[in-house]
């Protein structure tokens, strides 16, 4: 079982502005219409864990972005209903992380794309993450929702490589030391 997050951060370490917003990332040049390595990456999940603030952000999109139908695990203790249609099978989650992820394996579920700050952090305080991908963007934002809190413990990855996209964007992946 995998969990891999993979994100992208401003330079100065933050994935949205102070009111949750993304507006930056969708503001990029991309002049050739990539995704980056994005579908590449999707084909190698069986599931979406994200928080609730991350999926508010997501069903405000245009298109929904997993262009490969996994279910999406909605990680809330507040969220007690979906909305209407989704494009793929959503589920309300909620408890203890550990519990989860073996609920989760019991289903065969046990390649996991983990995204929202909230549920980063509290997954990586769990040594819950075995891999990252971050792409850094080139802003200062200055403030705003950062990818790492200060209340997690101590842990050692391991730099697996870099690529530069459209000479802008840098994307390293890192692998959990254990």
């Amino acid at each position: 079982m995998a969990n891999t997050v993979y994100i992208a951060t401003s330079l100065d370490g933050y994935i949205a502005r102070e009111d949750g917003s993304i507006d930056w990332l969708m503001e990029l040049p991309n002049p050739d219409k990539s995704d980056y390595g994005f579908s590449v990456f999707l084909d190698r999940i069986d599931g979406i864990i994200m928080g609730r603030k991350s999926f508010e952000t997501v069903l405000a999109f245009k298109e929904w972005p997993y262009v490969r139908p996994v279910p999406v695990f909605v990680l809330s203790d507040t969220l007690h209903e979906l909305p209407g249609k989704l494009p793929v099978q959503v589920e309300i989650i909620s408890g203890e992380l550990k519990r989860i992820m073996e609920l989760l394996r019991y289903r065969g579920i046990n390649n996991l794309y983990i995204d929202g700050g909230k549920t980063i952090q509290n997954f990586l305080k769990e040594d819950l993450i075995d891999e990252m991908v971050i792409t850094k963007v080139p802003i200062l934002l200055g403030s705003g929702v950062p990818l790492f809190g200060m209340d997690h413990v101590e842990l050692k990855f391991e730099h697996a490589g870099t690529e530069v996209y459209n000479n802008m964007l840098v994307r390293s992946r890192y692998l959990r030391k254990r």
